[in-house]
C-alpha cells in the first residue's frame, strides 16, 4: 500500500490504537461536509435514532443517502491512510452522523468491534473507525474519550446490551456496554485520553479500541461524521441487521481525485 503517514505516526497507531491528525481536510472541505449534513439531518427513517426530544441524534447510512458523504467515504486522504495501517483494500461496514445535541444522550463505554463481530459477524477486529470533526472538538463538548492500548485486550467479554441504558431505543440498541468495574480495571492498566482538534481533524482508531463519550451541556456544536471500514477479507456474515447498519457491499474502495469534495461545493 501507498505510504501516506510517516512512520511515527504509524507506530503510535500501533501503540495507543488511535492517532488523530489536525486539519487534514480543508475548510472548504468542510463546508461541503456541514452543508451535507445540514441535508441528512432532515432525512426520517428507521435509520435515524433520536433524542427523547425527538431531535436527530445519530443517523446511519450517510453514504448510501448523499453523494457528499460518499465521496468522503472515497477521499484519497482517508482511504489512503486507512489502507496503510490496515495493509489491505477496504469497504465501508457502517457510517452514520453523531450530532451530539445539546443535553442529548451520552454514549455508554463500547467497542465498535464488539457489535460487529456478536452481531453482524465481522470474524477480525481488522478494521478502522474513521471519525471526521465538522467542529472544533474541544475538552469542553463533550469529547471521545478513549483508552489508549485497549486494543490489544481483544473482544472485552464484561459488555452487554444494556436495557436500562438511556438511549436503549434508539442508538445503543446493538451497543454492547462494558461494566464499569471492567471500565476501572483497564483505566488502572492504561489510562485514559480525551480526542480533541480543530474542525477537518481525523481521527483513525482500531475497532477494538475501548471508548464512549458524556452528555454535551455546552450550546457548542459537536458534529462528527464516522466511516467504519474493514478490510474486503474480513465481511459480516449474518446480515441481522438493514444495510444502513452494516455493510452488503464489500467491494473495494476505489479512491477519487482530491477535489473530489470540493467538486461538489455549492454556493
Amino acid at each position: 500500500m501507498q505510504k501516506v503517514i510517516d512512520s511515527p505516526l504509524v507506530d503510535e497507531y500501533k501503540k495507543k490504537g488511535f492517532i488523530t491528525i489536525k486539519n487534514l481536510l480543508s475548510p472548504e472541505e468542510v463546508k461541503v461536509l456541514v452543508q451535507a449534513t445540514e441535508r441528512v439531518i432532515t432525512i426520517d427513517g428507521p435509520q435515524v435514532m433520536r433524542e427523547k426530544n425527538g431531535l436527530p441524534h445519530v443517523i446511519y447510512g450517510m453514504h448510501l443517502v448523499d453523494q457528499r458523504m460518499d465521496a468522503l467515504s472515497k477521499h484519497p486522504k482517508l482511504v489512503g491512510i486507512a489502507e496503510q495501517l490496515l495493509g489491505k483494500s477496504i469497504y465501508v461496514h457502517q457510517s452514520r452522523v453523531n450530532a451530539k445535541q445539546t443535553g442529548g444522550a451520552i454514549v455508554n463505554w463500547h467497542q465498535d468491534f464488539g457489535t460487529y463481530h456478536r452481531v453482524d459477524g465481522v470474524p477480525k477486529p481488522d478494521g478502522i473507525m474513521i471519525a471526521i470533526f465538522l467542529n472544533d472538538v474541544t475538552e469542553c463538548n463533550a469529547p471521545l474519550m478513549a483508552i489508549p492500548g485497549s486494543h490489544n485486550e481483544g473482544v472485552v467479554s464484561q459488555a452487554s446490551t444494556e436495557t436500562e441504558a438511556e438511549d436503549r431505543d434508539r442508538a445503543s440498541k446493538y451497543r454492547y456496554d462494558i461494566t464499569m468495574e471492567k471500565m476501572s480495571e483497564l483505566i488502572d492498566k492504561h489510562g485514559l485520553e480525551t480526542i480533541t482538534g480543530p474542525a477537518g481533524s481525523i481521527v483513525f482508531m482500531n475497532m477494538q479500541v475501548v471508548h464512549g463519550s458524556t452528555v454535551n451541556i455546552t450550546p457548542l456544536k459537536r458534529v462528527i461524521l464516522y466511516l467504519n471500514v474493514c478490510t474486503t477479507d474480513n465481511q459480516g456474515t449474518t446480515f441481522a441487521r438493514p444495510e444502513y447498519l452494516a455493510a452488503r457491499d464489500f467491494n473495494p474502495i476505489q479512491s477519487l481525485p482530491s477535489d473530489c469534495l470540493t467538486s461538489l461545493a455549492t454556493a
